[in-house]
């Protein structure tokens, strides 16, 4: 398995893998419109933002978003953002959400980034268990506010 950045050709597979939990499935995930595709081409076009997938001999099953964000916190250091975290579901309990996460993480050391941060929703005690399994402590609270 490898993790790299992904194509445009990519883009229903990982539409598919956001959509494909409870939260995903209450979102309004579609097939690939305009919206996302302005969305991709954006993430594509900046260097700060890397939309990963976890490549199993071409099958992709699973992505990720890399976020680096620059800041005057912590003496000018960059930081990591780590969102959009999806496993497929026939593929998950086999070591992947793990195997991606350590990636994320190498890749924001190499860069050297403080830090590393992820939200994730409330009601995903799974995922916070998974988090904290691999070192990831709740330091604050998160705080979102819907535009639309």
């Amino acid at each position: 398995m490898i993790f790299r950045e992904a194509t445009r050709a990519e883009l229903p597979a990982i539409i598919a893998l956001l959509a494909d939990d409870v939260l995903g499935k209450a979102r309004d995930f579609t097939e690939v419109d305009e919206a996302y595709e302005r969305a991709f081409a954006a993430i594509d076009a900046d260097p700060r933002n890397l939309l990963i997938v976890a490549d199993d001999a071409g099958e992709i099953v699973g992505c990720f978003q890399l976020t680096y964000i620059p800041g005057l916190g912590r003496h000018g250091a960059e930081r990591s953002l780590i969102e959009a975290v999806r496993v497929r579901s026939d593929r998950r309990g086999q070591g992947i959400g793990e195997r991606m996460m350590r990636w994320a993480i190498d890749q924001a050391q190499a860069r050297g980034c403080a830090l590393v941060q992820l939200t994730t929703d409330k009601t995903r005690q799974d995922a916070h268990r998974f988090y904290q399994r691999l070192g990831f402590v709740a330091s604050h609270e998160g705080m979102k506010l819907s535009l639309s």
